[in-house]
């Protein structure tokens, strides 16, 4: 028998370190820049859009709301009143049976967080109902632009 033996086996280099060049890093990053500058203005949009929609819905609530007023008391309320008088009832009014809005005894905001406005009489009909946009200012255009009764 011959006594040669292997001599001891010596762990193998690894083929290559797991993980990640910075170059590769950085080709990463560019592209995510790419597709957040191509995708963040259309996302923007659409969020810019909603609000205006759900503006246009509580509108046509708060509007439903004053029409139910006007059928108990008889005329829709003042613009001193104001939409104030669907949750509470104004003095000197008969007939009230509200509050005509459901939401905890308030009137709510437009999207933007800015009071509706609301005169009665209006422009060529009983009452108009505002909301000013995001700028919360009269005028303006796109996302800024009034939206009405």
């Amino acid at each position: 028998m011959n006594s040669h033996s292997n001599p001891p086996s010596r762990p193998q280099p690894a083929a290559r370190e797991a993980g990640f060049t910075l170059i590769e890093l950085l080709v990463v990053l560019v592209i995510l820049g790419l597709l957040a500058g191509l995708v963040g203005p259309q996302v923007l949009s659409y969020v810019g859009g909603s609000k205006t929609k759900s503006a246009k819905l509580q509108i046509e609530q708060l509007g439903a709301a004053l029409d139910l007023y006007r059928l108990d008391v008889g005329r829709y309320p003042t613009t001193a009143q104001g939409l104030k008088a669907l949750v509470e009832a104004p003095a000197g009014v008969n007939g009230w049976h509200g509050p005509y809005l459901a939401k905890g005894g308030t009137v709510p905001a437009d999207p933007w967080n800015t009071p509706f406005v609301y005169r009665a009489p209006g422009q060529g009909r009983p009452f108009d109902l505002i909301s000013l946009g995001r700028d919360g200012r009269e005028g303006g255009t796109g996302e800024d632009e009034d939206i009405r009764n």
